[in-house]
C-alpha cells in the first residue's frame, strides 16, 4: 500500500509532505473514507490537530506516525516522512549525519564534554538548547527538544543499532542544571547501559593520552560495513569518508574503549555521582 503514497510535487517542504500523504491515506483509505473527526478518534487525539497536520502546520507529536501507519497499514510510511520533518529542524550541516545515524548499524559515540544528543533527557536538551540560543522563543525552543528527543527512537525500534559510549568523567561530574535534573539524566544513561544493544564506558580523569582528545565524534557503521567519522564543533558538523581516516579514528576508538572504565566500573561510578547530587 506504501506505493500509493510519495509523489507531492506541490509540498514545498517535509511537513507540507507529511500533511499531503495524510490526508491522500484519510480519503482514499481501502477500509473506507475517514474524515477529520474519524481519524482523530481513531488515533486518539483532536480534529483540530489532524487538521493542522493536514495544512502543514507545526508540531506533530511523536506518537502519531506510528498510529497513522497501524491505522493506514503503511508500512512504516509516516514513521519516515516524520524523520524527514525532525531532520529539517536541525541545520543544513547536520541533516545528513541524522541521516547516516537512522541507517547505521553500528554508532560509536566519544564525548568529553556533554551527553550525546542519543542519551539525553528532555531537560538537559532544554537546557543546552537554552544556553547556546539565548534569544529562541520557548516555542523554538520546545521545537528542538521535541526533534532530539524523537531522534532517539531509533534506539527503541524491533533492530536498534548497536551503540557504543565513551564519556570523559567530566561529563557525569560536570553539573549543567539543577541536582534533581542531573540525577535523572545520569538514571537514563544508566538504563541505557543495561540495553544489550548499548555499552556506556566512562574515561577517568587518570587516563592515558589519546588521539581523540580534540573533541567529540561519531563513527557510524553502514549496512554494507562502509564506516564514516563525523567530527562536531560548534554549531557545525562535517562527514569525513576517507577510508584511512575511519581506520586510523577506529583504532583510536578502540584505544579509547580499552583505557575506559568497564561497563560495570562506569555504572558504579555514575551511581556513586547521582548520590552526590
Amino acid at each position: 500500500m506504501t506505493e500509493r503514497y510519495g509523489d507531492y510535487s506541490g509540498a514545498s517542504n517535509p511537513r507540507e509532505v507529511f500533511g499531503e500523504a495524510l490526508r491522500d491515506a484519510r480519503e482514499t483509505r481501502a477500509a473506507g473514507k475517514l474524515t477529520q473527526s474519524d481519524l482523530a478518534r481513531k488515533a486518539r487525539t483532536s480534529k483540530s490537530t489532524i487538521s493542522r497536520i493536514e495544512r502543514g502546520v507545526p508540531p506533530i507529536a511523536s506518537n502519531l506516525p506510528a498510529l497513522f501507519d497501524q491505522i493506514f497499514e503503511t508500512n512504516g510510511l509516516f514513521k519516515r516522512l516524520h524523520e524527514e520533518v525532525v531532520s529539517q529542524s536541525y541545520p543544513a550541516v547536520f541533516r545528513r549525519r541524522m541521516a547516516l545515524e537512522r541507517e547505521a548499524t553500528i554508532i560509536r559515540e566519544w564525548s568529553p564534554t556533554i551527553f550525546p544528543g542519543l542519551f539525553q533527557t528532555g531537560e538537559y536538551a532544554r537546557s543546552l538548547f537554552r544556553s547556546s540560543n539565548p534569544r529562541a522563543t520557548d516555542e523554538e525552543i520546545a521545537g528542538l527538544v521535541r526533534a532530539r528527543l524523537v531522534r532517539q527512537e531509533l534506539l527503541l525500534g524491533t533492530a536498534p543499532p548497536n551503540v557504543y559510549v565513551v564519556l570523559c568523567e567530566s561529563v557525569i561530574r560536570h553539573r549543567m542544571g539543577s541536582p534533581a535534573m542531573m540525577r535523572e539524566q545520569l538514571s537514563v544513561l544508566l538504563g541505557h547501559g543495561t540495553r544489550p544493544t548499548t555499552r556506556v564506558q566512562v574515561l577517568p580523569f587518570d587516563a592515558e593520552p589519546h588521539l581523540l582528545v580534540d573533541g567529540p565524534i561519531s563513527l557510524l557503521t553502514a549496512p554494507n560495513h562502509s564506516t564514516v567519522v563525523s567530527v562536531e564543533a560548534f554549531r557545525t558538523s562535517s562527514i569525513i569518508e576517507d577510508p584511512e581516516h575511519a581506520r586510523t579514528a577506529m583504532r583510536a576508538y578502540d584505544d579509547l574503549t580499552s583505557e575506559a572504565l568497564s561497563t560495570r566500573e562506569s555504572a558504579v561510578l555514575i551511581r556513586e555521582q547521582m548520590e552526590t547530587l
